[in-house]
């Protein structure tokens, strides 16, 4: 089936007064753009309100107008909660109500960073792990001590239910809900229009943290171990080894890595193979067992475990859903096993 003929993703945008106008424009962004590349599926994003007639207005003298009413959230396929401007303002009982109902129905619901604290008055993270803005977590966990809260996490999803950090770690979930439906190249693409990063790795601490700055050096002598590897994912590597290459201890790189990119090695280098891996299913015929070797994992049972892990799926599951029906492999059959260069593990 092409592109052209796939039924949109149905996108709902929940509205109503109090909600973050970043947040709105991050979803729009990345649902509600036309965009002309081959990579992408169509979206069909609704902006739905209590009374789609009554415009809402936003911080900064912004309006937005609704186009849709809260009865047709049973057509979505997915269900976005915006971040809200004071987590004690009041929420509308019918928004409540119809987001209880949404996810009974078994629809995703995800909220972008303060939207967690309309999830968690819905009831909907009872029970469950959540996370919001590091300077609301607190505060989540307070007024909500039934939700494991959890601190660092830039998005968790638990049960259906999607939560995520605080303003960029929004667009992070929303890329990440494109790719999860849709792919990573689906996902690159749209990226690549909002000049962002695919995926970030790392957590809400290096933000919160705040380690003793580094000598340029030692951050160059990092950068240039990623790219080092990002074009060598199928060769070994060790923190001994990267960091011979860095130039330092194994225990003064791997501290400085973390400071840096908020994760360690181990993780950056799975998440990053695990990427690679994600490109080569969807572009080539590749057998699993040489798509493992490219990517850098040494084995298929190895790449299938972190698959599971990260992804919550198998390779091959993975390439059913995911091969482009046009794509074809780069030159002659090979595509490169490093993934897109590497994008900044902060943004203001």
């Amino acid at each position: 089936m092409s592109m052209a003929a796939r039924e949109p993703q149905r996108i709902a945008l929940i509205t109503f007064p109090g909600i973050r106008a970043f947040d709105v424009s991050v979803v729009t962004e990345v649902w509600g753009s036309e965009r002309d590349s081959p990579a992408l599926p169509p979206f069909e994003l609704r902006r739905v309100a209590s009374d789609p007639d009554v415009p809402i207005p936003l911080r900064g003298g912004l309006t937005l107008t609704p186009d849709r009413a809260l009865d047709w959230l049973p057509r979505a396929d997915l269900v976005l909660v915006p971040g809200i401007e004071d987590p004690d303002a009041d929420v509308p009982a019918p928004v409540l109500d119809a987001l209880r109902r949404a996810h009974t129905a078994g629809t995703p619901v995800a909220s972008l960073c303060a939207g967690a604290f309309v999830l968690a008055r819905a009831g909907l993270l009872d029970g469950r792990r959540a996370v919001t803005h590091w300077n609301l977590a607190a505060t989540l966990a307070a007024r909500h001590p039934t939700v494991a809260v959890e601190a660092d996490a830039l998005f968790i999803e638990d049960s259906g239910v999607w939560t995520s950090a605080g303003t960029a770690a929004g667009i992070d979930l929303c890329l990440h809900l494109v790719r999860t439906a849709h792919g990573a190249e689906a996902a690159a693409a749209i990226a690549r229009s909002m000049v962002t990063a695919p995926f970030r790795t790392g957590t809400q601490a290096q933000f919160i943290e705040h380690p003793t700055p580094r000598a340029d050096r030692d951050a160059d002598a990092l950068a240039d171990v990623r790219a080092h590897v990002l074009a060598h994912l199928d060769a070994p590597h060790t923190v001994a080894s990267l960091a011979a290459r860095a130039g330092m201890s194994p225990r003064s790189f791997a501290r400085h890595f973390q400071a840096t990119t908020g994760t360690t090695p181990l993780h950056w280098l799975i998440g990053r193979r695990v990427a690679a891996a994600q490109k080569l299913l969807e572009r080539t015929d590749h057998p699993l067992p040489e798509v493992a070797r490219r990517a850098g994992f040494g084995s298929e049972v190895t790449m299938r475990q972190h698959f599971a892990t990260h992804l919550a799926t198998s390779p091959r599951d993975y390439r059913n859903a995911f091969r482009r029906p046009s794509g074809r492999p780069d030159g002659e059959g090979h595509v490169p096993a490093a993934v897109p260069r590497e994008g900044p593990t902060e943004r203001g």
